[in-house]
């Protein structure tokens, strides 16, 4: 039994010191089991080859001892869930925004145009060292709970009455739709009666002149918030997404992002007299906050799409489920 004895010394390397000799008794005392049975069924002694080909068949000498080990996790599998599911936060609130903001950069910003490997090197191990860096604080917070006695004070003291309450995600609460409507209604009121003129600002020897570039955007801006009061209304009375007013509210908040956008590009500003301020610093002044706006034009576009996405992403991809749940249902 040679063979044997040296499956069963290598399987007692990998095991937990107080244990090994329990278990390479039993461990070898089944195999020997196994051998004289199949002895008996064959009526000879098994060769070595044989002896071989069942010892294979239980397996490598490293895996049957962790079959005896005690299970370990870095992170086990009553925290793995939530911490899997704060890696997508982190993800979506940190790591696709300053992804946004480098594609950005790429499109617009005339530095990134004129080095592009160079740029591209640079994000792209700035990228990784963040994922790293952020991937790496989350697993090491969370090994550390798993290492914590947190079973009893946590898994254990909760009370079922405190559990949340069922809510629909396509319910639309009565709050929110006043809230969009009394804001939109207040915002109209007020971009109607200030916001008209060119002359942004004229008193106490202050004066703030717009471009003629404003009309466009401020007949813009008002069309997004009657558009928006429209909906806000609609929503009061009917309190559940559908999918055209799901993809309508997309459709506003690009439309309103446009402009917004747009202004930082249009040199908007077009006069600035303040007290004891001459001509030409005024007008240098009115060039250096025009230049800076359209310098933060790449920002203002990635901060637009992170609100647009994270607003309206989950929203449509429930409505669509739902939305494609019915249709095959009425097709059945």
């Amino acid at each position: 039994m040679d063979l044997l004895d040296r499956y069963v010394h290598a399987v007692r390397f990998w095991l937990p010191r107080g244990q090994q000799d329990d278990i390479t008794a039993e461990l070898a005392e089944d195999l020997r089991s196994q051998i004289e049975e199949q002895e008996a069924k064959l009526g000879r002694k098994l060769t070595e080859l044989e002896v071989a080909s069942l010892l294979k068949g239980r397996g490598r000498p490293v895996f049957v001892a962790g079959r005896y080990r005690p299970q370990q996790y870095l992170i086990g599998p009553t925290l793995f869930p939530i911490y899997r599911f704060v890696l997508f936060i982190v993800a979506l609130c940190y790591l696709l925004p300053w992804m946004l903001v480098w594609v950005s950069l790429e499109i617009f910003d005339p530095f990134y145009h004129s080095h592009v490997l160079t740029a591209m090197g640079q994000a792209w191990g700035s990228f990784w060292i963040t994922t790293i860096v952020a991937v790496g604080i989350v697993t090491i917070v969370f090994a550390i709970i798993e290492r914590i006695d947190y079973e009893k004070k946590f898994m254990e003291n909760w009370d079922p009455r405190k559990l949340p309450p069922v809510r629909d995600p396509n319910r639309i609460p009565r709050f929110n739709s006043v809230f969009e409507l009394a804001a939109n209604g207040v915002f109209a009121v007020w971009w109607l009666n200030w916001m008209s003129s060119l002359t942004l600002l004229d008193r106490g020897g202050v004066r703030i002149v717009l471009a003629p570039a404003w009309h466009p955007y401020y007949w813009a801006m008002l069309a997004v918030a009657l558009a928006n009061i429209a909906l806000a209304a609609v929503n009061l009375a009917h309190r559940y997404w559908t999918w055209r007013r799901g993809i309508l509210r997309l459709i506003l908040e690009i439309a309103g992002a446009i402009p917004i956008c747009w202004l930082f590009k249009a040199n908007i500003l077009a006069q600035i007299v303040l007290p004891n301020l001459s001509a030409a610093r005024a007008t240098g002044l009115v060039n250096s906050i025009n230049l800076n706006m359209a310098r933060s034009f790449p920002y203002a576009v990635a901060c637009c799409a992170i609100v647009i996405v994270l607003s309206n992403t989950f929203r449509l991809i429930r409505l669509r489920t739902k939305r494609t749940g019915i249709m095959q249902g009425a097709a059945v």
